[in-house]
């Protein structure tokens, strides 16, 4: 669905403000979802200046922030001190470590939501220790690995709005979201800096000297690019490098990772190769790879011919006719690069769709520009 872009006469902060003013005005429950990252913290900083000049009501409002085990120092720190801020202004903050499931990227042939926060019965092992007052169970879970975040937080926040600090500007899928979402009812998300870009952000935190978690610039000295400074669950499966990061930055935080999940040492070794649905230039060289692979004839061959040679996630398997549909629509417009991203998704796995979704957006815009182009 095409999405239509509107100019303002206000700048995006004064824009968020009134925002965050109007969503209050309702008189409803607020959820603001906390995450530690530069986002939040700028979501974070817009709500409590606002509570301080009396523009909003902070009763209505209930921060909270999902633990999810696997988390740098300086962001446990950061979490910490808006704690503080919020019980300051009367703002209950609940700090959920809650066994949830994940998707696991070094599971990487199963793709499973497999792995579990805060397991009972491996405190032994848990990277760190919960902080004091931590919300440690909830009548909506009734048993480890029941559900995801995701899913708990749509239950337990319904009477609420959930306020998000998510922005467009990272990726179309969230500009599809967004743009398809209903904020009139209980229950639904609020993004407030949904317009917002990487330099509003950073501008942001300068002016107002907002202290960030300091894992951002041992990101970028590491190597990070700026536009990609992002902190994420480190066995999520759109963040296969974070566990390179860790073990580059922070070697006693690995160690405990590496004795939580042995297997992450894997990642660290191939995480940019096909294996994890990357191939880099070096990753090429060091293997010697010269065949030169038909991609839609394998995908062909996953999804039509001879499934059965392949072993294919149950979670993406359940997909399945999503993709036929995909590859018959998408024959003839979608190219060998279009073909690789869907073989990587399906023979290493797409438990949420995501790769899918992705796949429909980038195979019809890429067709479109190429035929302004001329080039086709």
């Amino acid at each position: 669905m095409p999405v239509k872009k509107l100019e303002s006469t206000s700048n995006v902060l004064e824009a968020a403000k009134q925002r965050i003013k109007n969503v209050f005005a309702n008189g409803c429950k607020i959820y603001l979802s906390f995450s530690c990252g530069k986002d939040s913290l700028c979501m974070s900083s817009l709500t409590y200046d606002l509570i301080r000049s009396g523009d909003i009501d902070p009763k209505q409002l209930t921060v909270t922030f999902i633990d999810e085990e696997g988390l740098y120092p300086s962001m446990v720190d950061a979490a910490e001190r808006w704690r503080k801020k919020f019980k300051s202004v009367g703002v209950p903050f609940l700090w959920f470590c809650l066994p949830f499931k994940q998707v696991s990227v070094i599971d990487h042939l199963s793709a499973s939501e497999s792995w579990i926060t805060w397991e009972p019965g491996k405190e032994n092992i848990w990277i760190r220790k919960p902080p004091k007052g931590a919300v440690m169970s909830s009548p909506y879970l009734k048993y480890p690995g029941q559900m995801n975040y995701q899913t708990f937080c749509t239950k337990a926040f319904a009477d609420g709005i959930q306020m998000i600090g998510l922005r467009t500007a990272e990726s179309l899928t969230r500009l599809k979201a967004i743009s398809c979402s209903n904020m009139a009812t209980l229950g639904s998300f609020f993004y407030p800096i949904y317009d917002w870009k990487d330099v509003d952000v950073w501008l942001y935190i300068k002016e107002r000297n907002l202290e960030f978690p300091e894992i951002y610039m041992r990101l970028y000295e590491a190597g990070v690019k700026k536009n990609q400074l992002r902190l994420c669950c480190f066995f999520g499966d759109m963040s296969t490098q974070g566990l390179r990061w860790v073990a580059e930055t922070d070697n006693a935080l690995w160690q405990r990772i590496e004795r939580r999940e042995p297997n992450a040492y894997l990642v660290l070794l191939y995480w940019d190769s096909e294996m994890f649905r990357r191939s880099t230039n070096k990753r090429r060289e060091l293997e010697s790879e010269t065949e030169v692979k038909d991609y839609k004839e394998l995908c062909k061959e996953i999804l039509f011919t001879a499934p059965q040679k392949y072993t294919i996630a149950p979670d993406t398997k359940k997909h399945l006719h999503d993709w036929r549909r995909l590859f018959i629509k998408s024959s003839g417009i979608a190219t060998q690069k279009h073909y690789k991203t869907m073989y990587e998704g399906l023979l290493y796995g797409d438990p949420k769709s995501r790769i899918l979704r992705i796949l429909y957006v980038d195979i019809y815009n890429d067709f479109a520009t190429d035929c302004k182009k001329g080039v086709r």
